[in-house]
């Protein structure tokens, strides 16, 4: 006999898998966070030689996550493939989608897996702009989509945005956000949605003030990367933005701060709109770039960084456990 019962979802905290369609740059990059944490990971990938470029990557990849903590049960051996939307539905919970940024093709993926799927199954987005309102345009059942954004790469940087659209449950966005909360990241769970999320917004005011300066020649683009990895970008590793210019007030905290800057904060908030990008200014912002690379590759640059992500999270981790512990025998 045929056993009809709808499925269940199961609780956040007792996923044993999870899906993973797209296995690109970002999606390859949440496979090893996933494996990790000791999930199977079922793959879902048309590409030619996706697999091959996968496992790959995982492979490389594995020493970082050594370094920051295996799970129980964390395995390169949990990653598997399936050659179609159907069989990715019946093996996971949730489906964590990270294909093109094309809005038109999204739309038109996600009345697929829709289509596909059982309806216990949440299908996820790491788009890094488009709203899911607009993404579940076209899905039957719209109720269970849900973006989740991370940022770059995903099994290092543990921030990401979780918001449903105007159709999402409430009930999946609350299942989605303790999924990933408990799964290593910390959330931002959105009531509302907002174009470019929460992290994109404040990054892009940065860039909107950065290539403002190379085009008006106020400074050079080494320059600018300096200032902020020198100087503000050292302290929001600890502490986000709101809290640094809290501190700037003293004992005042941020009611003095406002007190004091106050008026002299409107000028660089309303001066500048987005600026042109010119031949001149897409030349310059390339030749400054070049120039920081100094004939290093890419590749060496991003293998960089991640190691020194490694490195500032466990530091502050190793901190922030050790001031707990004292804590905790007082």
């Amino acid at each position: 006999m045929t056993d009809t019962t709808p499925k269940q979802r199961p609780q956040p905290n007792q996923v044993t898998a999870v899906g993973i369609l797209g296995t690109g740059v970002i999606g390859g990059s949440w496979a090893c966070h996933f494996l990790r944490y000791g999930l199977d990971v079922v793959a879902y990938d048309l590409a030619p030689g996706a697999e091959q470029r996968l496992r790959a990557r995982v492979a490389e990849v594995w020493p970082q996550l050594q370094a920051m903590g295996l799970k129980e049960g964390a395995s390169q051996d949990k990653l598997c493939f399936v050659d179609s939307l159907e069989a990715l539905g019946r093996s996971v919970p949730i489906i964590q989608e990270s294909t093109p940024e094309n809005l038109l093709e999204k739309q038109r993926l996600f009345a697929e897996i829709d289509a596909a799927v059982e309806p216990h199954v949440i299908i996820s987005s790491s788009t890094s702009g488009f709203p899911m309102t607009d993404i579940q345009a076209l899905c039957r059942n719209p109720s269970r989509t849900v973006v989740c954004h991370p940022f770059t790469p995903p099994h290092i940087v543990p921030f990401c945005e979780v918001v449903g659209g105007e159709k999402t449950a409430t009930e999946v966005v609350d299942w989605a956000a303790d999924f990933f909360q408990h799964h290593g990241k910390e959330v931002a769970k959105m009531d509302k949605e907002l174009y470019g999320f929460i992290g994109n917004r404040l990054q892009d005011a940065i860039w909107r003030e950065a290539l403002h300066m190379v085009a008006n020649d106020e400074c050079s683009v080494a320059d600018i990367d300096k200032s902020i990895a020198y100087g503000p970008g050292l302290r929001w590793a600890i502490f986000g933005p709101c809290m640094n210019m809290a501190m700037c007030g003293g004992e005042g905290g941020m009611a003095r701060m406002l007190d004091h800057f106050g008026p002299s904060l409107k000028e660089p908030w309303t001066r500048l709109e987005s600026p042109e990008l010119t031949d001149k200014l897409y030349s310059d912002m390339v030749a400054g770039t070049d120039e920081m690379l100094a004939g290093r590759s890419m590749q060496e640059v991003m293998q960089e960084r991640d190691e020194l992500l490694i490195r500032i999270r466990q530091t502050i981790d190793d901190y922030r456990r050790e001031k707990n512990q004292d804590s905790s025998t007082h």
